[in-house]
């Protein structure tokens, strides 16, 4: 059986608590991995927070998205790209994210979108 290989860009845009967006997206990133689907993550607006250092989302019961995303690398899903502006905009730094990210622009971001077959924002 012949499978057909695509790109998938999966935008993440909200904060990493108070949605099921975060586990959504990580799920499909993990399920369409194992397809062998080429997947690429891009965080945008609150959805950088998903990266930071730390979490204790103990304190609001939630579980902690570490593990998800510390399980990435596993999975072959190395292409991760942050908002450089975004970063800015919520006075954080790439040296406080938890995975090595790719900075880019507004019209970098554009690229990117542009030239992957499948986009999917949560």
């Amino acid at each position: 059986m012949s499978q057909i290989k695509k790109s998938f860009l999966l935008i993440n845009r909200q904060a990493p608590y108070g949605s099921s967006a975060a586990r959504d997206a990580l799920d499909v990133a993990l399920t369409a991995s194992v397809f062998e689907q080429d997947i690429s993550l891009l965080f945008l607006a609150d959805g950088v927070f998903q990266l930071l250092q730390d979490q204790q989302p103990q304190g609001i019961g939630q579980k902690n998205l570490a593990a998800n995303l510390s399980a990435l690398p596993m999975y072959d899903i190395d292409q991760i790209f942050v908002s450089a502006s975004a970063l800015q905009q919520r006075g954080l730094k790439k040296e406080q994210l938890s995975l090595p990210a790719e900075l880019l622009d507004d019209q970098q971001i554009a690229t990117l979108i542009s030239r992957h077959d499948q986009v999917m924002s949560f």
